[in-house]
């Protein structure tokens, strides 16, 4: 029996650059990201305006973490306590969490077979808000052009959630230039890393004015590079509370250097995905989503779902391939484990939602599994957990 070696959790090292300037800012100790000079920005603010080119935006702010980025963007934008925010009922804990942190209510909508929004869903609940917080849940991207147009037709502020798409496209756009507002994650698992932190975009003038503030500017938003009108912000100062979760120089010095490598390695990840999901398609009884033909997606997982297995099958998939080194999640188990939850285990949300008020989501979820793709893997390990899986699929019966 064939088992895999290696770690689904180990990263590759940070650039040399990164290295570097790390060490460069620890040894001068000007971590906060406004002990700068005159002739030397910062590295906060020197990432804000690289990353604001990058991905082809006005304005960018660098922060705490994602799920940080995505409750101020929601302030910023003018979600208030007590409205509706529709999001994907497939998406991560952090989601509903900034929601619930804006002491707003999340109206969780549909998933289809495919892991995106179901857009009729959408459609039928569009009356219940203003505000839609759409997540590229492990990167695959709903229609983006139908999306825009129910957001223009209803006048629904779209703030979306890129923790898994930075680097990817729909049609000529990058994933995060459709929302008034878009975030990132810069935690480990995803696409920079710096341990945690969070990258907010937009070319709303407004908008970036009061997260920069929120953030906790201060009186300070002089020092930012990519930001709007110091007269705009100035009038919104003593307006705008300090919800202070600033990134500091130290994190952002790591990832500067990442940028530059970030499409070379997009497409890494892709020539792993792309074996993967070759190999797993030619499975019996494997299914994987399908992606629009506008979708230049980045693979640094894949999803795939066993249709006609039950719960304790499942169960023993996921127990199997660990036997052997490949670590698969699942995201039908009742309960939350490790990283992954289900929408009716967030049970403060007005006291918990139940499975049947969203049958389709509750049948995908069902048969679903995810697996990290890190770029630690070459192409030959990418065919080893392909024979692996098909290995255990074979000895549970179904």
């Amino acid at each position: 029996m064939k088992r895999f070696q290696k770690s689904f959790l180990k990263q590759e090292p940070l650039p040399q650059r990164s290295i570097e300037r790390v060490n460069e800012i620890m040894a001068t100790g000007r971590l906060h990201r406004y002990d700068v000079t005159d002739d030397d920005p910062g590295h906060a603010a020197l990432l804000e305006q690289e990353f604001a080119v990058y991905q082809g935006s006005r304005f960018c702010l660098a922060v705490a973490s994602c799920g940080y980025a995505l409750y101020i963007a929601m302030l910023a934008a003018g979600v208030k306590p007590g409205d509706g925010v529709l999001c994907n009922a497939f998406t991560l804990a952090p989601v509903p969490g900034a929601i619930d942190n804006c002491g707003a209510k999340p109206i969780l909508v549909e998933t289809t077979r495919d892991l995106t929004i179901d857009l009729d869903d959408l459609r039928a609940k569009c009356g219940q808000a203003k505000f839609l917080l759409l997540s590229h849940m492990r990167g695959h991207l709903s229609d983006m052009d139908a999306i825009r147009d129910i957001c223009a037709e209803r006048s629904i502020t779209l703030i979306e959630d890129c923790a898994h798409s930075l680097g990817a496209w729909w049609g000529d756009k990058r994933s995060g230039g459709f929302g008034e507002v878009s975030c990132f994650s810069t935690q480990s698992y995803k696409h920079l890393n710096s341990g945690e932190g969070g990258l907010l975009v937009s070319d709303n003038e407004d908008i970036m004015a009061k997260a920069i503030l929120l953030s906790g500017s201060y009186m300070l938003f002089d020092r930012h590079l990519a930001a709007p009108d110091e007269n705009r912000m100035a009038e919104l100062a003593t307006m705008t509370p300090n919800y202070s979760g600033r990134m500091d120089n130290m994190r952002a010095a790591a990832l500067r250097a990442q940028i530059p490598n970030l499409d070379v390695n997009c497409a890494r990840w892709n020539e792993r995905y792309e074996v993967l999901a070759e190999g797993l398609q030619a499975i019996a009884g494997v299914r994987l989503p399908n992606r629009f033909a506008e979708e230049r997606y980045v693979g640094s997982s894949i999803q795939f779902c066993l249709p006609d297995y039950s719960q304790d099958q499942m169960t023993a998939v996921v127990q199997g391939c660990a036997e052997q080194g490949v670590e698969l999640k699942y995201f039908g188990y009742d309960e939350p484990r490790g990283y992954t939850s289900r929408f009716d285990s967030w049970r403060y949300l007005h006291h918990g939602i139940q499975p049947e008020t969203l049958p389709s989501t509750i049948r995908t979820l069902a048969t679903l599994l995810d697996m990290r793709v890190p770029l630690t893997f070459d192409i030959e390990d990418c065919h080893l957990i392909v024979e692996i899986i098909a290995d255990v699929l074979r000895q549970v019966d179904v």
